[in-house]
Parts: C-alpha cells; structure tokens; sequence
C-alpha cells in the first residue's frame, strides 16, 4: 500500500511541476527567461534549446538579452525566434540579441487565460489517469488477498483525499496565473 502511495504522489509531483513549468512559459507583458529558454535553434545540424548554446540574462522588466556563446549563432537563434511566433521583434547588435517583451493586448490575454484553462484540464485529466492506476493497484491488492476489503476501503479514501489536494494546488495555481495575466 505504502507503494502504491509513494508512486502516486511522485506521478503528481511531476504533474504539478510540468504545470508550473508550462503555465511559467505563458507570456504576461514580463520578460522571463522561460519565455524563450526552450525555443529550438539548429546548432550545426542538430536541434537544440537556446539556453544550451547561450547565456539569458533579464536586465528589466521588460528586456531579455541573449548572449550565445559563438557569435556566428547570432543568426541562427534570432530566426528560431522569429519562427516561434512568440510574437517577439529579436534586435541582432552583431553580439548579442536583446528582445522587448510587448504587453499583451485584451485580446491576447483572453487567448492566454483560454490556453491557461486548457492546460490545467491536460493536468487534470493526468490526476485522474493517476489515480485511476492507484485505485487499479488498490483492487488488486485486495483481489490477491494481500489487504482486507476494509483496507481496500482506506486505501482508496487516502488516494482521493491525496487527488482533492492536488486539484486544489492546480485550482489556486491556475487562479494566480490567470490574475497575473488580466492584470493591465
């Protein structure tokens, strides 16, 4: 029983943050590295996030500045940039790319707060994927005669209580976020 637990809350630990990291991503009008950390450039051939062929630095509120770490980048990450339709104006000062993060207009902030909502029905639709699997484990456990019913019944009101926080978590992240980008 106790393993099933320890699975379930690292299943929801991981769907907890991959929420977070998502939701992060979410542009509000404010730069942040996770705005652009992740965007893929082709290095030499390869794919790869800018973050591991430069430096992201956040002078201000609304600037980002991006320092590769081989300057003939420069034009292969400003291009990925321009690609990730981000919405991002990338300035190439032959060093360096400095980005101005632009507020978010009524309309674009309605779009962020409809995909804000989509992402956390994908997180809640893994909570219960993830408590499914432990029910399943739960009755099985039952169904080998390794728990009594009575346990079963324990165990099963655990793993909800444990689902009910969770989605509280989201809920409250959700909020947060969705506050931060309606506010002007």
């Amino acid at each position: 029983m106790e393993n099933i637990m320890k699975t379930l809350k690292e299943s929801l630990e991981k769907n907890q943050d991959h929420f977070k990291n998502e939701i992060a991503t979410l542009s509000v009008g404010r730069a942040t590295p996770f705005l652009v950390e992740d965007i893929i450039v082709d290095y030499y051939g390869t794919p790869t996030p800018i973050k591991q062929i430069s430096t992201i630095s956040i002078p201000d509120a609304k600037n980002i500045f991006i320092k590769p770490w081989e300057n003939n980048q420069l034009k292969e990450i400003e291009k990925a940039i321009n690609l990730s339709q981000l919405g991002f104006n990338p300035v190439n000062d032959g060093d360096s790319i400095r980005i101005t993060v632009p507020q978010p207009t009524e309309e674009r902030r309605k779009d962020l707060v409809k995909h804000l909502r989509n992402l956390l029905e994908e997180a809640k639709i893994s909570i219960r994927n993830a408590r499914e699997d432990a029910m399943k484990e739960v009755k099985k456990l039952e169904k080998d005669d390794m728990i009594s019913e009575d346990e079963r019944f324990r165990g099963q009101d655990e793993i909800q209580k444990i689902i009910n926080e969770e989605n509280k978590k989201l809920e409250e992240e959700s909020e947060r976020k969705e506050k931060e980008i309606m506010t002007i």
